[in-house]
This record gives structure tokens, sequence and C-alpha cells, in this order.
């Protein structure tokens, strides 16, 4: 569910947790229909909506850069 939050495909899902494109399919499958969501989108929203893995979602600050004045 959080690789599908971040907005990952199947594909790089797949490549992530070193499964095949199939079982990331079923996988995402199953998860919906235990929550009882139409699509990825719906997990999305649900995601943010009730701060699921919100720590993990925010965007980090990256040291290279300087605030904006």
């Amino acid at each position: 569910m959080r690789l599908i939050a971040r907005g990952l495909s199947n594909v790089e899902i797949g490549q992530e947790l070193y499964i095949s494109d199939a079982t990331v399919k079923t996988h995402i499958t199953h998860i919906l229909q235990k929550l009882n969501l139409r699509d990825r989108v719906q997990a999305v929203v649900l995601v943010h909506e009730t701060r699921l893995f919100a720590a993990d979602l925010q965007p980090t600050s990256r040291p290279d850069r300087r605030p904006a004045d």
C-alpha cells in the first residue's frame, strides 16, 4: 500500500520487492478487495485522507538546496 501511495507502477513495485508484475497485480487486487476500493486511485486517496503513511509521504528536505528567501 505504501508503494501504491508513492505512485509506483506495478513494474516498479515488483522491482522494489523482487517479485513479478503478476504477483504485484494479485496483491493489489487483494488489497483493493479487502478494503472495498474500486481502484488504485481510491487506495491513494484513503492513504492520504487517513494519513496512514504520513511520515513516509512527506517530501524530504534536500540539504543541497538553499531555502527560498
